[in-house]
């Protein structure tokens, strides 16, 4: 019996050591992620563009979220937009594949603060033409847009899951 304690106390060792680093694992990945992030892009759906205007301006409307899990605030330095199409219906001025580059955009917040989560609101001056046509069918314009935010965590770039569309009735 003398022989069998010995091992006994070792296997007894082992397993609590062993219980230790798993106690340690389930401990780090319960705090999460430690960094800034930026996500989920999303525009306004459509914008139908009034029928006899000609490069009529209005503005588009995108969103993100932000996620600091820093213990430093994050300053939002700079917004900038493409807008490319990614489908056309009847009779359009762009083919697919043609950009707009809105150059440096509006945006808000400026800053979001250390453990902290915001809704970045970004608004894109963009533009449309509806001369007056024929028919019953609708023309349209889907775009996508790309953004890229320059922060003090470094520059994100975002393609919007959904598509802007602007419509010509």
């Amino acid at each position: 019996m003398q022989a069998a304690r010995p091992y006994c106390i070792r296997m007894m060792t082992a397993v609590r050591a062993m219980a230790g680093i798993a106690a340690a694992l389930v401990a780090i990945a319960g705090c999460g992620s430690s960094a800034f992030t930026i996500a989920n892009a999303s525009v306004d759906a459509s914008y139908s563009c009034p029928v006899g205007s000609n490069n009529a301006p209005y503005d588009l409307h995108a969103t993100a979220d932000a996620d600091n899990a820093t213990s430093q605030g994050v300053d939002l330095r700079s917004v900038s937009a493409v807008m490319v199409v990614a489908d056309v219906h009847g009779v359009w001025q762009q083919a697919v594949g043609s950009e707009y580059d809105a150059g440096q955009v509006q945006f808000s917040p400026t800053t979001v603060g250390a453990s902290a989560k915001a809704k970045l609101q970004v608004t894109i001056p963009s533009a449309c033409s509806n001369g007056t046509h024929k028919g019953v069918a609708d023309d349209y314009g889907d775009y996508t847009v790309k953004l890229t935010i320059v922060t003090s965590a470094g520059t994100f770039k975002l393609t919007s899951q959904n598509k802007h569309r602007i419509l010509a009735a």
